[in-house]
């Protein structure tokens, strides 16, 4: 890491960052005619230095977001006992053989996004004897190269994974990369209202704010807050 004051990773450039973004949340809720307290903002530290995360630690964030359980259990294992308020919520695409791992280490596990999944973190919460918090990942844009549970199919997964004693609090995506992201946040938010569901954890750095229009209560913001990044490798994901 150098020393310039231009460093994205510096304590000072990640609260001035962080500032901001809360500042722009702020005013999106207002514009929805909501309060700005009910959107909750998840810091993506995917791939992040250890000097980035300690700064947005320091400027008082406390929920993040990782796509990767191992690269998660080694950037929060000594963070975790010292936030007493940590909220960590998984992200990325998750293994049913790292389900155990996942259930142990996350609050919540955003991505679930099939059946054997659903199977796998039930077990997991049995064992481990946690209530398995979790939102179901839709594939709003049925792109066959993304995870996500496509969206007439939805329903279905969502009644199963209560079925097995997870705790669903509501949904996700990712809208496909050069749409128009709106249409993807309203059909999330339909597919959600009609499972009484109240969690949409939607929008990331380049459409946040659009996302609060269209309900976001949960938004993942990475770039935006610490600068560009190295793409991670994809994990299969069965």
């Amino acid at each position: 890491m150098t020393s310039s004051s231009s460093d994205p990773a510096r304590p000072s450039s990640v609260a001035a960052r962080l500032e901001a973004v809360r500042r722009r949340i702020a005013g999106a809720a207002r514009a929805g005619g909501r309060p700005a307290d009910g959107i909750v903002l998840t810091a993506v530290t995917k791939t992040q230095p250890p000097a980035a995360v300690d700064a947005a630690l320091a400027a008082g964030q406390r929920v993040f977001g990782e796509n990767r359980v191992q690269e998660a259990q080694t950037r929060w294992s000594g963070r975790r006992g010292s936030v007493s308020d940590l909220e960590l919520r998984l992200i990325g695409p998750l293994q049913t053989n790292k389900a155990s791992d996942a259930v142990s280490l996350f609050d919540v596990i955003e991505t679930v996004d099939r059946p054997r999944l659903v199977e796998a973190l039930a077990a997991a919460g049995l064992k481990t004897g946690r209530t398995v918090r979790v939102l179901i990942q839709v594939n709003t844009g049925a792109e066959p190269q993304k995870a996500g549970v496509p969206p007439g199919e939805a329903d279905a997964l969502v009644e199963e994974a209560r079925a097995r004693g997870l705790s669903v609090e509501g949904l996700m995506c990712i809208p496909p990369a050069g749409e128009a992201p709106g249409p993807h946040f309203a059909l999330l938010r339909k597919i959600a209202r009609r499972n009484g569901l109240e969690v949409l954890s939607m929008g990331m750095s380049g459409d946040y704010e659009m996302a609060i229009r269209f309900g976001a209560t949960h938004v993942r913001v990475g770039s935006a807050l610490f600068g560009e990044r190295n793409p991670p490798e994809t994990p299969s994901i069965d």
